[in-house]
């Protein structure tokens, strides 16, 4: 113990062995810096002996008879100095007692700190919140019914007016027949009333020898062959509409779908070392460099390696520079609506064009199709860690967008509703995408002012879209290029506020800048992002068509 004791040097000067231990403050001392410490101070502290502080160390569990002086950061529990040269805790990260002790303190500190000031009023505006949905819902419910209800009345008296409309036709059609039929009758019973005296008379002559009267007998039967005309009447019938039922609901009115669905919350850190004091001027340490392309609309970039870089524009051609901004190959496609490319794990090019509906291959100068589409425009294209293709499309009506996973170019996953059926992506406009180091699938979704992440089995883990400033001013995200680093981290080219938004791989906002030392991001100068494996970051210009490199550690 006493060889321990006389090892331990004074927190405050660092040279004195300390035979005392502040209880408050958690320092060792020595005999000078004791009695400093406990002079002119405010609080009370409590300076015992080094002995008596040991005393009260607790015992490690190995070896009872040694007090617990280092903590182990992997099994995360006090060792003794026996401990540490013992196989059990062979080379396992290892600090002080009080070291950990005090780091652990302050850390328990800091997070009592966020859920007392933060974390837990947050939890109680939610929970407040939530009687109030319910109340609005419960409004909004009653609504939709007395809409429904009005709309009732609205087609009932609609079709009391047709009904009403069609008993008068009836009448109408009633009385013309009535008419006609009473006009055939008259007829019909005069003939019969003419053909009966000529029967009468036919008779008296016949029955008569006068041949005067016999010879001056003129027939009229052909006369009577032409009987009176009859009416051919079609009755009218009323025909039941074969409306379906699709085709019912469709007249009256359809109700629009509840989209009901769970989200992920997460808070803000509260970690002021990762907040930016003023983030209209946060800087990013490290030189900038452009690289000019010569594009019109470039679109987007990504890395052939920490030397190269590969970038994709509107007119058909993909061009591959170094760091130095030298040209060091060109491929004219020929082909319209490149929007993306992406590098495979065996260095080839591929990309999407919109205009064949195609995924294509560059192996040398020469351009293949792999992927062909029906029915769907593709977008984005990714290439992931297990060598497999993620593209994002939207149909040809513009209604729909997924994500679709191909291995050696056959579909093997499709990404497009949540749990409940409910679409994961708008449709509207274009999606950029990239895998992170854990396998999460993270969309740009610039319609939805979100970056939506998805795992690896398409089950949507959260929704960022933008983060609430320390400064009380909320930092919108309407995301284009998206790229993740060797971290885990994700960084979104943002184009609202012409700024970069950095979170990390759990959607929790780190950091966010929109300025590089003294140069500020050129309102056209955000778009396309990509990131080496050295942490250079590269920011694509859409119009100036320019590639800004950025000497960034993430």
């Amino acid at each position: 113990m006493d060889t321990q004791q006389s090892a331990v040097h004074c927190t405050l000067c660092k040279t004195t062995v300390a035979p005392k231990y502040c209880n408050v403050c958690y320092i060792n001392l020595c005999e000078d810096c004791a009695d400093k410490h406990t002079s002119g101070e405010s609080i009370t502290h409590e300076v015992v002996s080094r002995r008596q502080f040991l005393s009260a160390v607790p015992k490690c569990r190995d070896h009872p008879s040694k007090p617990c002086e280092i903590h182990c950061e992997r099994c995360n529990f006090p060792i003794c100095a026996l401990c540490v040269i013992s196989d059990k805790h062979k080379y396992h990260n290892v600090v002080d007692l009080m070291e950990n002790y005090q780091s652990k303190q302050s850390e328990m500190r800091r997070d009592l700190q966020e859920l007392e000031s933060f974390i837990f009023p947050k939890c109680q505006e939610a929970s407040a919140e939530v009687p109030v949905q319910k109340k609005e819902m419960s409004k909004h419910s009653q609504e939709l019914k007395k809409a429904l209800r009005n709309q009732r009345d609205v087609l009932v008296e609609e079709l009391d007016a047709i009904i009403q409309k069609m008993h008068s036709e009836i009448d109408d059609m009633d009385s013309k027949y009535l008419a006609a039929t009473e006009k055939q009758e008259y007829e019909i019973n005069n003939t019969i009333n003419v053909i009966s005296g000529v029967i009468q008379d036919l008779k008296r002559r016949l029955d008569s020898e006068n041949i005067y009267l016999v010879s001056k007998y003129k027939s009229r039967n052909k006369e009577f062959r032409k009987l009176p005309p009859k009416q051919n009447v079609t009755l009218p019938k009323f025909q039941l509409s074969k409306t379906d039922r699709k085709n019912i609901i469709h007249l009256f009115g359809s109700l629009t779908p509840m989209y009901l669905e769970t989200v992920e919350q997460i808070y803000p850190l509260q970690n002021p070392e990762a907040e930016p004091k003023n983030w209209s001027t946060l800087e990013v340490p490290g030189g900038t460099t452009d690289i000019a392309t010569g594009y019109n609309r470039l679109w987007n970039m990504a890395c052939l390696s920490d030397e190269e870089i590969w970038t994709c524009g509107n007119d058909g051609l993909l061009k591959l520079y170094n760091l130095q901004g030298d040209l060091l190959k060109s491929v004219n496609t020929g082909l319209w609506g490149i929007t993306d490319i992406a590098v495979t794990q065996s260095g080839n090019v591929v990309f999407p064009a919109q205009d064949s509906r195609s995924i294509n291959i560059v192996k040398n100068t020469e351009v293949e199709p792999v992927i062909r589409l029906e029915g769907w425009i593709p977008y984005g294209v990714c290439s992931t860690s297990s060598g497999d293709l993620l593209v994002s499309m939207r149909n040809d009506n513009h209604t729909q967008s997924k994500v679709v996973r191909y291995s050696d170019f056959k579909e093997k996953q499709s990404i497009q509703f949540n749990d409940h059926g409910y679409p994961l992506f708008t449709s509207l406009c274009g999606l950029y995408l990239t895998e992170n180091r854990n396998l999460d699938i993270c969309v740009a979704d610039i319609n939805a002012h979100a970056v939506v992440v998805v795992n690896a089995a398409g089950k949507l883990r959260f929704r960022y879209t933008g983060h609430m400033h320390i400064s009380g001013i909320f930092l919108e995200c309407t995301p284009v290029g998206i790229a993740t680093d060797s971290q885990g981290k994700i960084l979104i080219a943002e184009i609202y506020n012409y700024s970069i938004h950095i979170l990390d791989q759990d959607g929790h906002f780190l950091r966010y800048f929109n300025k590089v030392n003294d140069c500020y991001l050129n309102t056209n100068d955000v778009f396309g992002l990509c990131v080496d494996s050295n942490g250079n970051l590269f920011l694509g210009g859409y119009y100036t068509g320019n590639v800004k490199k950025i000497q960034y550690s993430t």
